[in-house]
């Protein structure tokens, strides 16, 4: 553990009042509010695993996963586009010098993207200048409405729409600026309101090339070890993480409502019931084994990565590890929501926002079913690549 990480983490724990607090006004905008977007990111908190050769912190994972896990205890919105938003940033290196050098113009920069290759790029000469004619529809634009610069997943078609290899490079991300798609209206939804979650679509915009990514693959930073780490385990632990905030605020939100809650018909305390006892014994058990695991494996794996790639075992354990963790974070908040009764309901605790917010968070495709069926495939040694791992 790095002076800079502890900073980072302590950076996160200071907003933790202000997001409690706010929580109603970011569930209201259904967005993060620009100003808590903005403190965000002059906190270093967007650029947490950006190389320092770009303009960014260098993180190692750990941090981004400690900073969104510390977020989410208060608020797991912002935590979510903290979350987004790292990982976009985090795939500027894929991009020429010369576009990395414009978006890092400011160190704070808020960026979104979603990794789904849901656009098209078409070759496309204007006024002498090569670029793109881009189109697509983007789900899930986790924090696109406080972001400069969004980035959206494509693949490469020629003028009938077929895919084509680039002579040069493997495509694989187009970066806009917000005012040149259109951000649909559509994030109404039961958890995870303040992360502005919207769709976004681009019809027939033409960008110029230099705002095209390739794969990391292809770049001078391919050897990095945050570039050798499992590509979709940066893209799913922070979910981890924030579930596992989420899980330990329920925890210690019993806690505090059971030494001040006198049920109906009795004459103590709830804290005094011998159901609770074992319940908050078995959760905060449960949550500690998972939240264990899944950073003792990760630190094992970055270790791995400083000079060697992770084998396809090292990815099976670290996103099943992952699925767990997620899964234990709901079934811990859901049994703190159930056994204090009626409290959980009311604005007032976070048990109905953590409820809410959790259950929005598994719906995401990298902690679905699918992940453990993969892993168990790698098991098996029915697969020996699992390149969704």
């Amino acid at each position: 553990m790095t002076n800079k990480h502890q900073l980072l983490i302590d950076s996160a724990s200071a907003l933790q009042q202000e997001l409690t607090e706010r929580g109603g006004e970011i569930d209201a905008l259904r967005q993060l509010p620009q100003d808590l977007a903005e403190k965000m990111a002059a906190k270093g908190f967007y650029s947490l695993c950006t190389p320092e050769e770009i303009g960014g912190l260098a993180q190692d994972p750990a941090t981004l996963y400690r900073v969104c896990e510390t977020l989410a205890a208060a608020n797991g919105s912002a935590a979510w586009c903290v979350f987004i938003g790292s990982t976009s940033q985090y795939l500027l290196g894929a991009l020429p010098s010369e576009q990395q050098q414009t978006i890092m113009e400011n160190t704070n920069v808020i960026t979104s993207g979603v990794f789904a290759d849901s656009g098209t790029a078409r070759y496309e000469v204007r006024d002498g200048k090569p670029g793109y004619l881009i189109n697509g529809h983007w789900r899930w634009g986790s924090s696109c409405h406080n972001a400069t610069w969004i980035s959206g997943g494509i693949h490469e078609v020629d003028e009938n729409g077929d895919s084509v290899q680039s002579t040069n490079a493997i495509l694989t991300r187009v970066f806009f600026k917000p005012e040149e798609i259109e951000i649909l209206d559509n994030w109404h939804v039961s958890g995870l309101r303040g992360s502005g979650s919207s769709d976004y679509r681009a019809n027939n915009v033409w960008v110029p090339s230099v705002r095209m990514a390739s794969s990391i693959e292809q770049t001078i930073y391919k050897d990095f070890p945050i570039f050798r780490y499992p590509k979709f385990a940066l893209l799913s632990l922070p979910i981890g993480a924030i579930t596992l905030g989420m899980a330990r605020a329920s925890i210690d939100e019993v806690i505090k409502i059971a030494a001040e809650k006198t049920p109906q018909g009795s004459r103590r305390t709830l804290a005094h019931r011998p159901a609770l006892h074992r319940e908050i014994g078995v959760a905060d058990t449960k949550l500690a084994a998972a939240r264990s695991l899944l950073y003792s494996l990760n630190d094992e794996i970055w270790q791995h990565c400083q000079n060697n790639s992770p084998t396809v075992q090292h990815r099976q354990k670290l996103r099943a590890a992952n699925v767990h963790m997620v899964n234990t974070a709901v079934e811990v908040i859901d049994k703190m929501y159930t056994i204090v009764g009626g409290s959980s309901v009311f604005e007032s605790s976070c048990l109905q926002q953590h409820f809410r917010d959790v259950h929005v968070a598994t719906q995401h495709m990298m902690v679905g079913e699918p992940v453990m069926e993969l892993a168990g495939r790698v098991l098996l040694g029915i697969d020996e690549t699992a390149p969704g791992l």
